[in-house]
């Protein structure tokens, strides 16, 4: 008996969906990962940040990472050449600081779908612990070695996340190389802020984009503290993901502003987005607009998760204090041989 396309049900379409899905692993060549693989001299076993142990034949040659700061990270710890693909934005001059890198790994991708994902034949997908855990559990059905690392919202983290990241991919020493280079740079710059007198330390402001982002309890926070300069959302107990009003920034009264770069490619009047407090005449009195600090750190580095998180150090050091702390739009940490 023929069936019409709306008497199937939800789950009947899934099953469907999931047995093309299926198909599609076998035809692009990818069947063996789905069978236990004997133990051989490179092969080793790695948990993931959600308890999820799983056994790698060998170090990955086909590495896809689903966020900017992982491709970063990764691109500190790989060649361009272990990776099948990375996020569009890392081409991006104004997101990123790894253009040129980027521009060697053809295929770009944007919040691919599992389709996508089995298409590049990945033999070991790292996905934020933010991310669609749903898709998780699919691809690894489908027999996908995924590795879900955590979000970090710190130093701490960050280097854990390094370390974390270097382990599944079987380069442990490569992770506790690229931590190291974090602590000579943030030494560096910890040497150079010694040397910089300051009868008091700025109370910097960061507005931007993501209306909620800046307070205590993100990476921007604990850069600030690195720099030498306080976060005045912090420092009025204004947590990372809480909205701050155009009332509560002109109690908080900040000497400088740091003032978004980002257009989405040109999409948004990101000078549009500005006037609404450069020229809003409730906040002519705040210091930072009274004395015209407003300043434009690069969001490449003030957004920046990976290792290269103490180039957003040094950038807030840079527009703060001055040319000691110059730096180019390339800045990039890497233990890849």
């Amino acid at each position: 008996m023929a069936v019409a396309a709306g008497d199937w049900g939800g789950e009947d379409i899934s099953l469907i969906r999931f047995f093309l899905l299926f198909l599609l692993l076998l035809a692009t060549g990818c069947g063996p990962t789905m069978k236990e693989t004997a133990d051989t001299a490179s092969s080793y076993t790695i948990t993931d940040c959600k308890g999820t142990e799983m056994k790698m034949p060998a170090p990955p040659k086909r590495i896809l990472t689903l966020s900017m700061s992982t491709d970063t990270i990764m691109l500190g710890l790989v060649k361009p050449e272990r990776m099948v693909a990375v996020n569009a934005l890392l081409e991006d001059p104004v997101s990123s600081n790894i253009v040129e890198l980027a521009k060697q790994i053809p295929t770009k991708i944007n919040n691919p779908s599992m389709e996508e994902i089995m298409a590049l034949r990945p033999d070991l997908v790292i996905v934020p612990d933010w991310g669609d855990i749903e898709q998780v559990e699919n691809l690894r059905d489908l027999g996908l070695k995924v590795y879900v690392c955590p979000g970090p919202k710190n130093l701490a983290e960050i280097k854990d996340t390094v370390c974390r990241l270097a382990a599944a991919i079987g380069e442990p020493e490569r992770g506790e190389k690229l931590v190291a280079l974090m602590d000579d740079t943030l030494a560096r710059i910890k040497s150079r802020l010694a040397k910089i007198p300051r009868r008091e330390i700025p109370r910097v402001m960061l507005i931007s984009l993501m209306a909620g982002y800046g307070g205590s309890g993100c990476t921007f926070d604990e850069a600030c503290q690195l720099a030498g300069v306080i976060n005045s959302r912090s420092e009025a107990g204004i947590k990372n993901g809480q909205t701050m009003s155009k009332e509560q920034l002109v109690a908080i009264n900040p000497d400088i502003l740091f003032l978004p770069s980002y257009t989405a490619g040109g999409s948004l009047d990101v000078e549009k987005y500005r006037r609404q407090y450069t020229d809003d005449p409730s906040l002519k009195n705040i210091k930072a607009i009274r004395n015209n600090r407003l300043l434009y750190p690069r969001e490449s580095y003030i957004y920046n998760g990976s290792q290269d998180f103490v180039f957003t150090v040094q950038e807030i050091a840079y527009v703060v204090y001055g040319d000691e702390f110059a730096q180019s739009d390339r800045e990039h940490l890497s233990a890849a041989e």
